[in-house]
């Protein structure tokens, strides 16, 4: 990625961190997510011919979906930061012989997106990652034909998310939590704000600007067994930072608590939580 590194930290974490792990557990989240990829890629509404940029692809589960809606006529690019998760798209791009369906290592606020290119921009958590949103915003307009759409789906605040809020709340008996982040800065909640994500759409040069609420009630882990989703809460989210370094006493400690904290969610399907987000879309 020698064009930027206008992201750099979000960048190391992608492929130190969170990538590696998010490869490791691929068909779980993409099951987690199906409903929430499903609700997005209704809105983009992509027809056979079109031509997509998917930014933050990860492990190509939007792409691979995009290119078979848009069909051997139309052509979709992956484009993310991380270099594993890139690998794994392209794996299973390759077994399932779609060729219209290519991917990019690239920082989708600097990299040199051919004027045009597309005719939709879709993402599926993948945009709250900038340094600068309203530049990445502006320098993916550029890439959209003049009649261009952008839909993504993001998280809103935490506090209507319990799926990560209880794990979290749990393991605070254990460990201390770090300082609250500034307001908008990169993470999964920073387009938790509607009204900042229209005046960033709005400053970077789109229009016709729709956010939509869009709830989803998923078990946790895509997994009917508790142990799973105790798993999936400490590998995915805050709580995987938090013990970083940590004994195994403490890893006990938290896994004891948050197994309580969310055993009054088990039901027949699973943990089953409240999965809240905005659905986002604009036209150029």
């Amino acid at each position: 990625m020698a064009e930027s590194r206008a992201n750099d930290e979000q960048i190391a974490y992608w492929n130190e961190k969170a990538g590696p792990k998010w490869v490791a557990m691929q068909e779980r989240l993409d099951a987690q997510l199906a409903s929430l990829e499903g609700a997005l890629l209704e809105r983009a509404a992509l027809l056979p011919g079109e031509r997509v940029i998917d930014i933050g692809c990860g492990c190509g589960s939007t792409t691979l979906e995009a290119a078979a809606r848009v069909g051997p006529g139309g052509a979709v690019l992956g484009a993310d930061i991380s270099r594993p998760m890139l690998e794994r798209a392209r794996e299973r791009a390759a077994a399932a012989g779609l060729k219209n369906a290519d991917f990019a290592e690239a920082d989708a606020q600097v990299f040199p997106f051919a004027p045009g290119q597309a005719d939709a921009v879709i993402s599926r958590f993948g945009v709250m990652f900038f340094a600068d949103p309203a530049a990445a915003f502006a320098n993916i307009r550029r890439a959209l034909t003049p009649a261009g759409r952008l839909c993504f789906v993001c998280w809103r605040p935490m506090s209507e998310n319990p799926w990560m809020r209880v794990p979290l709340a749990a393991a605070a008996k254990h460990l201390e939590l770090p300082p609250p982040p500034e307001p908008h800065a990169p993470g999964p909640f920073a387009f938790d704000d509607a009204e900042w994500v229209r005046s960033i759409l709005d400053m970077a040069g789109y229009s016709s600007i729709q956010i939509d609420r869009h709830d989803a009630r998923l078990p946790i882990g895509n997994s009917a067994d508790i142990e799973r989703s105790v798993d999936f809460a400490i590998d995915i989210g805050p709580v995987s930072s938090l013990l970083m370094g940590k004994g195994d006493d403490i890893r006990s400690a938290v896994r004891a608590s948050i197994r309580e904290a969310l055993t009054p969610l088990l039901t027949p399907e699973g943990v089953v939580a409240d999965f809240a987000t905005w659905l986002v879309s604009a036209r150029t």
